[in-house]
């Protein structure tokens, strides 16, 4: 089966040679790009994908794959991927007290370009200091380089596809655009005071694929969302909200919750959906990356569309669990708990909804969403495969020919014609096409 021809190789700025990685397809005048046509195709079994853990695609349509220490990449025109060990963040041994506790996922940036994301361990508080996730600088008070070395456990890696098709560090992500953190080399952090260490695990990804900003990415973490552009990033946004205990003494005190982050999407009119344990948000992003931290709530540069919780499912305190959130062409939100099944919402006001849970699916353990431009959603479910909601939000049909019981991811790119569905299960990858 012809999927391509390979890239061809041209002079770098350096001197010698880079890969041409591949050109983004045209927006204006999509094509069926470099890949099979075929409706459905299984990748694991005609290209030797394996098992991977993550998958992603990037703007000239290479194929990335992430299987614990290893990155994989399978170029238009190869016949199997070729992987690579040990890089970036991956280059120690996966540990507590390592580099990362393990990775966690991968997508594509531009041509040649893809991002890697990490786990790693909780902070704990250090004497003298009463946030867990402050960290001194250098001739700043209860400094310790142990503490500091902190600052470069987990994040994310920018890594670039080399001639020979195999992957090389680029960098790890510490560019930002907060004045405190100019110069320093030290990983993801909040962008407006860089003594905050509280993005430390990458929980999910997704690239623009479409609109005035493509290109731009989004992770999500242990805290909430970071907006990235190229190598420079501005972190970060969460739907947060305020706990008041009584202390001891009869005082009130409120701390701001704000638990890790799976849910990401992004709306066909460009909106970044977000959703944690307990919340959820719609985002409308501005056009300066600076500006992405700013949090008025409902004005300013980048306001909250919607800001709430699912008050029919539980309390404000208690878990739903969230691990997906998508808007389909037809407006309506969609929300994927690990536990409480899909459920549909349409905003009454910024911070309530209307709230229905999808009936039909065999069960409740849902992993990945994906709506498609023909008005239908994906379901990926923990256990009873891969279901398909058509445009009218009622008929259910599990999506057979996918192999697999547990959906892993679904990573959907438009820009090809027909559109390519990449669902990563338990067994494997399979490419669905036209939707």
């Amino acid at each position: 089966m012809d999927a391509g021809t390979p890239p061809d190789s041209t002079p770098g700025e350096d001197g010698g040679t880079e890969p041409d990685a591949g050109t983004p397809p045209d927006a204006g005048t999509p094509d069926a790009g470099p890949w099979p046509t075929d409706a459905m195709l299984n990748y694991t079994r005609s290209y030797g994908v394996g098992t991977p853990q993550s998958v992603g695609l990037d703007e000239g349509l290479n194929l990335w794959l992430l299987d614990g220490h290893r990155i994989g990449v399978l170029r238009p025109g190869d016949t199997a991927p070729t992987w690579t060990s040990g890089v970036g963040q991956a280059r120690q041994p996966f540990s507590r007290d390592s580099l990362a506790i393990g990775s966690t996922v991968i997508c594509g940036g531009e041509a040649g370009r893809a991002y890697v994301g990490y786990r790693a361990a909780e902070m704990k508080r250090a004497e003298g200091i009463s946030q867990r996730t402050y960290i001194p600088g250098p001739g700043e008070a209860n400094y310790t380089p142990e503490r500091y070395a902190e600052y470069q456990k987990g994040d994310l890696d920018a890594v670039r596809l080399q001639p020979d098709g195999t992957v090389a560090l680029e960098e790890h992500i510490w560019r930002t655009t907060g004045a405190s953190n100019a110069g320093k080399q030290i990983g993801i952090h909040n962008t407006n005071d860089f003594h905050y260490e509280e993005d430390r695990t990458v929980l999910s990804c997704a690239r623009v694929t479409r609109g005035p900003y493509r290109g731009d990415l989004y992770i999500t973490t242990n805290h909430g969302v970071t907006r990235i552009q190229g190598l420079t990033y501005n972190s970060h946004r969460h739907p947060g909200w305020y706990l008041i205990t009584t202390e001891p003494d009869g005082s009130k005190a409120e701390s701001l919750q704000c638990p890790q982050m799976h849910g990401l999407g992004i709306a066909p009119n460009g909106d970044v959906l977000v959703a944690n344990e307990q919340m959820l948000g719609v985002l409308i992003p501005s056009g300066k990356l600076e500006e992405w931290d700013r949090e008025y709530t409902w004005v300013g540069p980048t306001p909250w569309r919607f800001k709430g919780f699912n008050e029919q499912l539980n309390s404000q305190a208690e878990n739903d669990l969230w691990r997906a959130f998508e808007q389909t062409v037809s407006g309506r939100y969609y929300l994927g708990s690990a536990e409480f099944g899909v459920w549909a919402m349409t905003p009454k006001s910024r911070s309530t909804g209307n709230w229905s849970k999808l009936a039909g699916l065999p069960m409740e353990r849902i992993l990945a969403l994906k709506a498609t431009d023909d008005g239908a959603l994906y379901i990926g479910t923990n256990g009873a495969g891969l279901w398909r909601l058509e445009p009218d939000g009622v008929t259910l049909a599990r999506v057979q020919e996918v192999s697999g019981q547990r959906v892993l991811q679904l990573v959907y790119e438009p820009t090809v014609t027909p559109s390519m569905l990449l669902v990563l299960t338990d067994q494997g990858l399979t490419v669905i096409r036209g939707n």
